[in-house]
């Protein structure tokens, strides 16, 4: 441990829950795993006592630590981790735990978190010193693991019992304003940090008075409970890979305003995460009937969406602006997604234009297919070619960049890559035709490859093209095989009963392990061109090039380089008995009929 830093054990600890000094996110009910998700923070001089209450928690199953050896530093590492519980120590230099427990006290942000002190002292006067400023718990040191796993828990789960009173509703169970301004501010606090972009979307019904004057109050409020669980169900929570920064989470999460209001937290907005999406799926579901004492309710939702921290950098501005951005969906008539920012509004009103044509370019025969040779490092001979797709409007070329996303959104991306699917097959049989004994290797979205006529439609393809199993790749990113490993274990080995090669893409820019390479069932691994973009001069770049060619063929695996625009790129690529290499070095995606198949690099292979 260094003197004068905190260190996280566990660094999926750090902001794990945006909270104000509490774990908001636990929830009456929730058994003890959930309560096991808890930060703990550590204050404590003595790193040796630290190590061991660690060991003794991580034995009851906790995994989320902070400890801080500098009780100088408590504070602010408090006010920066947020745990869910504190440990601390009362006799430390500088700084001691009853000094540490009256600044906690007397900050709004604290006044709840659960402190349970560790000391030596066995006298009344210390104990009652620490109820009087505070303290949740005591704890003697040495501590007894049982006794400590038993006290930590119940301090949990009390805690858990007070957030669930404290910060959710009573009504609909969601949270409740209070946790709504507490993880907005967490929320535009990180954005600003790390550079990000997230959303606010506020959702108001226009005509709900209806309802509760039609049939009473307590119809009214089942009705909302109604509205709470759409809202939930369709409102998913994200967590997933850090963006933009340590602890910047990707989560969305649902949250009752006041009265019929309720909001929607974007804490990351990007391909994934688009509130324009998202708010129009919102809209269909709250537009469908609601049964009320037998009669089924139609209500009209509005929702006005602001930016942070362009549209706004503070939640007071942020909460003004989408509910006006929402009073003036309602003005428009109701039933509309209604952006303040100009340029939302504009990226909303352009996906919006690309579904709607998207729907009509397969009848439109506007999509085409270019491919990009594969090259062999060592003769220079095109074994292999990559399909890529391109849509061609009658006004436009449409970036993939920008119709990709939705089309995996909506669910297009099956049709069109079942297309592409059997077009990439047709040319392969076509080279044929001219003497070209070649292949073709197709990309394949996790839409596509866990829809559960993958392997039919792949059969199909084989099948009416008449090409070699052999002769058609596969190309799956390793993200996408770690989402579901069991249904994607299952789906490569169907696929290689079929015959067909599987290859991983844009590989090392995800999450595996490398003893998943073993694991799945697979046949190549396409280095990503972030990793040899600097391999002539960048030696870690060579080291980790160098390591995954070797471990591949160690496994009989092939390897392919992509992004290769250099000679010294390629002559490395050599030294590292890569395979097989794809670039503008050798040719750029061309239509079939402008590929040529003869090598063209005088001497792939010369020092």
């Amino acid at each position: 441990m260094t003197p004068d830093h905190a260190t996280i054990a566990d660094d999926t600890a750090t902001d794990a829950l945006p909270a104000d000094g509490s774990a908001k996110g636990y929830r009456l009910g929730d058994d003890f795993a959930q309560l096991r998700q808890a930060s703990i923070m550590m204050v404590d001089d003595e790193p040796i006592t630290m190590e061991v209450v660690q060991t003794f928690l991580e034995d009851a199953g906790y995994r989320k630590f902070i400890l801080v050896e500098d009780s100088t530093r408590a504070m602010g590492e408090l006010r920066e981790r947020r745990p869910d519980v504190l440990l601390l120590d009362v006799v430390m230099p500088e700084v001691d735990g009853f000094d540490i427990l009256q600044m906690l006290r007397s900050d709004s942000d604290f006044t709840h978190l659960p402190v349970i002190i560790l000391t030596s002292s066995s006298d009344a006067e210390t104990k009652l010193k620490a109820l009087d400023l505070g303290a949740t718990d005591f704890l003697s040191k040495p501590v007894d693991p049982s006794e400590l796993a038993l006290r930590v828990r119940n301090t949990l789960a009390a805690k858990a019992y007070q957030d669930q009173l404290t910060y959710y509703d009573g009504l609909t169970s969601l949270p409740n304003r209070r946790l709504y301004l507490d993880r907005a501010h967490w929320a535009v606090d990180k954005a600003q940090r790390y550079g990000a972009q997230g959303a606010l979307l506020h959702i108001a019904f226009d005509n709900f008075n209806r309802v509760t004057d039609a049939f009473g109050p307590a119809t009214g409020d089942e009705v909302l409970k109604q509205l709470a669980e759409r809202l939930r169900q369709n409102v998913r929570s994200q967590r997933a890979a850090e963006k933009g920064g340590p602890g910047a989470r990707t989560w969305t999460e649902v949250f009752r305003v006041g009265g019929t209001d309720f909001a929607v937290l974007l804490p990351i907005v990007d391909k994934d995460t688009s509130p324009a999406v998202l708010g129009r799926r919102l809209l269909k579901v709250l537009q469908e009937p609601i049964e009320a004492e037998g009669t089924e309710v139609y209500l009209t939702p509005s929702i006005g969406v602001a930016g942070f921290p362009d549209d706004a950098a503070d939640v007071a501005s942020l909460i003004k602006l989408a509910t006006g951005a929402c009073s003036q969906a309602q003005a428009q008539g109701g039933g509309q997604l209604q952006f303040f920012s100009p340029q939302m509004n504009h990226a909303s009103l352009k996906r919006l234009r690309i579904e709607a044509d998207l729907r009509r370019a397969l009848e439109n025969k506007e999509f085409r297919l270019v491919y990009q040779p594969k090259v062999d490092v060592a003769s220079g001979q095109i074994v292999g070619t990559e399909a890529l797709i391109r849509w061609h409007t009658r006004s436009e070329v449409v970036s993939p960049g920008d119709f990709i996303p939705v089309a995996e959104e909506t669910g297009l991306i099956v049709p069109i890559g079942e297309w592409a699917l059997f077009e990439a097959c047709n040319q392969v049989t076509r080279w044929n035709h001219m003497g070209i004994d070649t292949g073709v290797a197709v990309n394949f979205s996790a839409r596509q490859f866990f829809d559960a006529d993958l392997i039919p439609i792949v059969r199909a393809a084989l099948e009416q093209t008449g090409i070699d199993p052999a002769r058609l790749t596969l190309e799956v990113t390793e993200s996408l095989l770690m989402n579901r490993i069991e249904q994607a274990e299952e789906t490569l080995h169907s696929l290689r009963q079929l015959g067909v090669k599987v290859s991983i893409d844009d590989f090392g820019t995800g999450y595996s392990s490398l003893s998943y390479l073993k694991r799945f069932s697979v046949d190549e691994v396409k280095i990503d061109r972030s990793f040899v973009k600097d391999v002539a001069h960048s030696r870690q770049d060579q080291a980790l090039v160098a390591a995954v060619t070797y471990l591949a063929r160690e496994l009989g695996l092939k390897t392919c380089a992509e992004g290769i625009e250099e000679p010294v790129q390629l002559k490395f690529l050599r030294k590292a008995r890569c395979d097989t290499f794809q670039g503008f070095l050798y040719s750029r995606p061309l239509p079939p009929d402008e590929l040529t198949f003869r090598p063209h690099l005088e001497d792939p292979v010369r020092d």
